[in-house]
């Protein structure tokens, strides 16, 4: 989640995209005209902020990592070379999904088309393509899948959380909010290192930490997919509050 992500509205005092007071609403209705209207080409392309291109960025970088993840799997397991291009291309989507922040500062242009990119950016880069490492890593049991995906669906509802509460939530001075409530998605990349860790040492498919329990049954599991589990668990609580920067 950027400081980017935020509410744009009329009324004056209401927080921007960054979590700061919208002082470009001219701009963000241009947007919304353009968006609407039902003439004229490339209308979509012309509507796009410089920052809503940047988080594009942080988008291409999740689905690249998902295609390297997928190349792995249907080539030699034995290189690991798509699986490292799985993992690096996610760093990069933070580098991204911090800089759209600060460009959208820059220019002091928000609107809510650039708070849904960032959250749609957001939910591909640190929730499905990490899922996406993991699978390939040797999580593929039909519980290592539902535990995953269990970690996708508390990213898209913090997600879709955030947008609905960021207006509400308290803010400093300057008009930003305080607080997160739940880890933001990209703390995944704690667990993105974790398994770069297990990259480096080997220690994929029959060699991941812990093993497999109960293999053969329908019950079968890899422990290790229980940090996936209390990650998505994290993100969602509203006890947890993390202080914005």
């Amino acid at each position: 989640m950027s400081k980017r992500s935020g509410a744009v509205s009329t009324s004056p005092g209401r927080s921007s995209r960054d979590g700061t007071v919208a002082h470009q609403q001219p701009a963000a209705d241009k947007q919304k005209t353009l968006l609407s209207a039902d003439v004229g080409h490339f209308s979509l392309v012309r509507a796009m902020h410089l920052a809503d291109l940047i988080t594009l960025m942080n988008g291409f970088c999740g689905v690249m990592s998902i295609f390297s993840s997928l190349r792995y799997c249907l080539g030699d397991p034995i290189s690991f070379d798509n699986v490292w291009a799985a993992l690096v291309f996610l760093p990069f989507g933070l580098f991204f999904d911090f800089f759209d922040g600060r460009v959208a500062r820059w220019r002091n242009k928000s609107s809510l088309m650039g708070q849904e990119l960032d959250s749609l950016a957001d939910l591909i880069s640190f929730g499905v393509a990490p899922a996406m490492v993991a699978f390939t890593l040797g999580l593929r049991s039909l519980l290592d899948t539902v535990a995953l995906t269990f970690f996708v669906l508390c990213g898209l509802t913090r997600l879709a959380r955030f947008n609905v509460t960021v207006s509400v939530l308290p803010k400093d001075a300057s008009g930003k909010s305080k607080y997160f409530e739940g880890t933001p998605i990209p703390t995944s990349l704690g667990v993105d290192a974790i398994m770069a860790y297990w990259v480096y040492n080997r220690w994929i498919m029959e060699d991941l930490p812990f093993g497999a329990w109960f293999q053969g049954s329908v019950l079968e599991f890899h422990p290790v997919v229980l940090m996936f589990v209390l990650h998505g668990c994290l993100m969602t609580s509203r006890t947890i509050r993390i202080p914005k920067p």
